[in-house]
């Protein structure tokens, strides 16, 4: 039972960095999952791939993994790089490509 410990991504459908300055602890899963032969669901038995564990810092979720004896891996965030622009960029004369309507 391996833990990925990690910073999730932004949400795609929202601008705001909500839940993105936690850390969060997830279970690699045991078992793969196997298709129901009844409903054709897809299904597992192993519990802990729905366990979810979030904390401050990076430093916290690793010492909790070695109190309790769980194997872990960090991946860690990559930062988003961000371009300072302007509205007046759209009109400026350096444009690659004159505006127009």
């Amino acid at each position: 039972m391996t833990a990925r410990i990690f910073k999730p991504a932004k949400n795609a459908m929202q601008s705001g960095r909500a839940k993105t300055r936690e850390w969060q602890l997830d279970y690699e899963p045991e078992q793969p999952r196997a298709i129901e032969p009844l409903m054709g669901w897809t299904s597992s038995t192993d519990m802990k791939q729905q366990l979810t564990l979030h904390f401050e810092t990076r430093e916290d979720a690793v010492a909790y993994c070695e109190r309790k004896g769980i194997p872990y891996q960090v991946i860690e965030p990559k930062e988003s790089v961000h371009r300072q622009i302007a509205y007046a960029d759209n009109f400026s004369f350096r444009r690659g490509e004159p505006w127009t309507h």
